[in-house]
């Protein structure tokens, strides 16, 4: 039998947010949906709900947080989930697929890094318009093979709930995931911001927004997809950004 995900600190709090709210839909059915998928998938290691409408995303994971910043890498050089949402076509991805890892390049060296052999992304359907996405990550190459459709039936069951009492503004719920050691952090996100502008060609602000979007999405701190962004563009760093990520 497989491990079992919790939700990342991160996704507690914006539960707790929305149960103040009065609104426990998406806590039951996000915990509904991740003891499905176990009891389907044994090497599942994540599942994660990602909300078109408010770019916010909810995670589930056998891990301390990768699986939170897979979903960020997407955001930042694309993958399958933000495929799934751009199209409305659930699409897997397999570790060694020379065609997905050319295209998606950061996603692949995240998958590879965080022992992620296969994902598969479902889209969720409003009106005929795509208004979420589920993404499923496992720990081996065929762990989704002959499961897509019992996969695609146990999240559409609770898709329109989710999305008929979603639309609610968590601008708190990204401030309060800031650490404490806001300089620390600081400083990670500014080295991040360098190592995008000289990988993609992009100016400071526009580097700096899509990092942040990456992160806001991805429903982790700034300077957790500071610290992913790192690790995966810079072979050697300084020792003062080796200390900063190693206190992370």
């Amino acid at each position: 039998m497989g491990v079992r995900v919790e939700p990342l600190p991160e996704t507690v709090e914006a539960l707790r947010e929305l149960t103040r709210l009065g609104d426990e839909t998406i806590a039951r059915t996000l915990l509904r949906i991740s003891r499905a998928v176990e009891g389907l998938v044994p090497e599942i290691v994540g599942v994660s709900l990602s909300l078109v409408e408010d770019e916010l995303t909810f995670t589930m994971t056998a891990t301390t947080g990768p699986v939170a910043q897979l979903d960020g890498m997407q955001y930042l050089g694309g993958g399958p989930c933000e495929e799934t949402l751009k199209t409305g076509v659930a699409h897997a991805y397999r570790a060694g697929d020379v065609v997905d890892e050319d295209r998606w390049q950061l996603f692949a060296r995240a998958t590879a890094a965080a022992g992620v052999e296969s994902t598969l992304s479902l889209p969720i359907l409003r009106d005929g318009v795509v208004a979420a996405g589920v993404n499923l990550y496992a720990s081996t190459s065929d762990a989704f093979d002959g499961h897509h459709e019992e996969l695609a039936e146990a999240c559409g069951a609770w898709a329109g709930g989710v999305v008929k009492n979603a639309d609610l503004d968590f601008t708190t719920r990204f401030q309060a995931a800031e650490t404490p050691d806001r300089l620390r952090d600081e400083t990670l996100v500014d080295h991040a911001v360098g190592a995008l502008m000289s990988r993609f060609g992009l100016s400071m602000d526009a580097a700096e927004a899509r990092l942040r979007n990456a992160a806001q999405r991805a429903g982790i701190s700034d300077a957790q997809m500071a610290q992913a962004i790192l690790g995966l563009l810079i072979e050697t760093a300084t020792p003062d950004i080796d200390d900063d990520v190693s206190d992370h």
